[in-house]
Formats: structure tokens, sequence, C-alpha cells
């Protein structure tokens, strides 16, 4: 099956990406980042606001992170060229009068929820964050849980949750329990849901069956390629997780695991969202720990897709459509064949763009 993004190192989907956690930055502080291939310096400004400015100076290319924060803007350590959270430099010591338009670096636009900043890979978010379907509006409470590392593409280890297969041979449920239809919703988004009726046949089906009056729940809803919610169990209770990938400079897929739960009241109800919080999390830590063995040594490539791949199928033709991001930061010039373009004060203006 040939595919021009789907499984490529080399390209990265506009959407959102998580950076660090939220509690390691705090009012003030700087830190360096590193994001599909690309130098960022996260700060947070007196405001509490995020905000993630590629790394190297205008001037020299310094590394931002090594600079302080001052108010809202972030200084740079080496000349002391200060950038305000939209890439702009205000303020040049040695220079007389206002810095030029060209002096500055790109500003990426942020988020903060469920305990992460995340950054979008594009000039300005087409939408919000992505929500569980099932809890979309509601008050929620989220747990961070496990950080992963697999060693494949975050396409891949997504194709992983809507492979019906190998749930009966990897995960040793019942054969046909699991039948994905596939629903786009947008551009970006696609869902997949289970119709498949759990078979009765044998001990196993007919306990589960107990759980269930129609098919087995097991939702999907993915975008980007690399973040996926789920949401499963049996008809009384419902469990959320978000599975959130990046690619890593390796080619591996660096991941962070979210379980959500709807918001209950009370001392009581603080209990009960705890208690399910962590149960999702260390089912989501079950499930994945069981596909290591697959993700340690697969080169993907599907040469002869059959029928039960058709939810697979479905997703890589929705990946394919999907808008790239202007992403990729300058190689570094070649010995003896510099590239580089002086402008002194004064000189043509030139407006900032992507690396």
């Amino acid at each position: 099956m040939k595919t021009g993004i789907f499984n490529d190192p080399e390209v990265v989907v506009e959407g959102w990406y998580w950076l660090l956690p939220s509690r390691k930055l705090r009012r003030g502080r700087v830190a360096p980042v590193r994001l599909l291939g690309r130098d960022l310096a996260v700060y947070r400004g007196e405001n509490g606001r995020a905000v993630a400015l590629d790394a190297y100076c205008s001037h020299m290319g310094a590394h931002l992170a090594e600079g302080r924060v001052e108010g809202n803007a972030l200084r740079c350590f080496f000349h002391r060229w200060r950038y305000e959270a939209d890439g702009r430099c205000s303020d040049v010591p040695c220079l007389d009068g206002e810095p030029r338009p060209g002096m500055c670096v790109r500003s990426w636009p942020t988020a903060e929820r469920h305990g992460m900043i995340w950054l979008w890979t594009g000039e300005t978010a087409a939408h919000d964050l992505p929500e569980v379907p099932e809890l979309a509006g509601q008050p929620c409470a989220a747990l961070l849980a496990n950080r992963f590392r697999k060693r494949c593409h975050p396409n891949v280890v997504l194709i992983n949750a809507i492979d019906e297969q190998h749930f009966a041979s990897v995960h040793h449920l019942p054969g046909s329990i699991l039948s994905m239809e596939a629903v786009p919703q947008n551009v970006a988004n696609i869902e997949f849901r289970n119709v498949g009726r759990v078979p009765t046949s044998n001990r196993l089906g007919r306990f589960i069956a107990r759980f269930y009056r129609g098919p087995l729940t097991y939702k999907m809803s993915y975008w980007y390629g690399s973040l996926g919610t789920v949401t499963f169990g049996p008809d009384f209770l419902h469990l959320h997780l978000m599975f959130a990938l990046r690619r890593g400079d390796d080619g591996s897929a660096e991941g962070q695991t979210f379980a959500f739960t709807r918001e209950r009241s009370g001392l009581f109800g603080w209990l009960v969202n705890k208690v399910l919080l962590r149960f999702t999390a260390l089912a989501a830590r079950y499930f994945a720990h069981g596909d290591t063995r697959v993700f340690e040594t697969i080169r993907f490539e599907l040469r002869n897709p059959i029928a039960a791949d058709r939810a697979v199928v479905a997703f890589i033709r929705h990946l394919e459509a999907q808008p790239l991001a202007t992403w990729r930061e300058l190689p570094p010039a070649k010995a003896g064949r510099p590239v580089v373009r002086l402008r002194v004060a004064g000189s043509d203006e030139e407006a900032c763009r992507d690396g």
C-alpha cells in the first residue's frame, strides 16, 4: 500500500503535540525542549502563560533557554536581546532605536490541559485540544499516567489499537469480538467504533457477554495520526484514555498516557475518581506491555491487506489527506559553502519566517 505521509519520519502533520508537564515549568522559568526534530525554548511569564519560541536567537544563534524570563518576555543570555511572546525582538541594548521586524524568532501556539503543555505545529490552531467524545463538555478528572517509548513510528503505534486480529492472537480475546467501523469526523479526526457481537460459543465469551447488551464497548477517536482517545469497559462503567505520541530523533515513538473520568462531587466522589483513574492507567499499561515485543522489531509495511485490515486501511487513507506543517529547521551549511546573509540596522527589512 503506497503512502506519502503515513510512517514517514520526515513529515509532520499539523496538530497538537505534547511538550512537557505543566508542573515542570514554574513562573519565571525557561526550559529547552526538543520536539519532532526542532529545538524550542519554552518559558512561563509572570502572567502564567506558557510560551514556545524557536530556540536560537536571531542574532548569532545562542540558545534562548540559556537566558532568563523578564516579565512576560525572554532575554537572550549572550547579547541580551529580548523577545516577546509573539517572537518579536523588543530590545537590543547596544542598538539605538527600535529593533527592525526581521529581528525575531518563530513563536508557536500553545495550550495547557490535562496537566500538560501542548504546541500546535502551525500558524494558528485550527481547533481546541481534542477531548474524549463521550466526555466532551463535561467536568473531568484527569491523571497524567505513564510515559513510554516504542521502537517504531507513532502512526504504527496507533494502528495497533484498531488491529482487530491481534486482540485474538496477542491478547487472547474471543475471535470475532471486535469489528471496527471507521467514521471520519473531519480532516484531522477519524473515529473507530466496535460493532462486533461478543461470541457466546465458549466460556470466556459467555462471561464477557454478561456485561454488554450490545457490542463490546471499544471506541477510538484519532487525531493527526499521533493522538488517540480510547473508551472501553462494561455498560455500567466506561473507562477513558488518551495516548499522545510524538516522534523522537531516533525515529521511535515517545508516548504519554492520560486517564480520564467524569468529575464526581464530594469526598466519596473524589475517592471514586482516584480509584478509577488509577485502574484505567493500569489497564492501559497492561495492553501496551503486551505489544512491546512486536514494537521492538517491527518494520511496518502493509503489502498484502486483507478484509480484517479495513480499519487500518481507513486510518492510513484518512491520514494521507491531512495538512502538513511547515516544520523542519534549515539544515546546517555544508563546509565551504556558507549560506549566511548579513543585514545590519538600517538595511532592507525582512519579515520573520519559519526556519
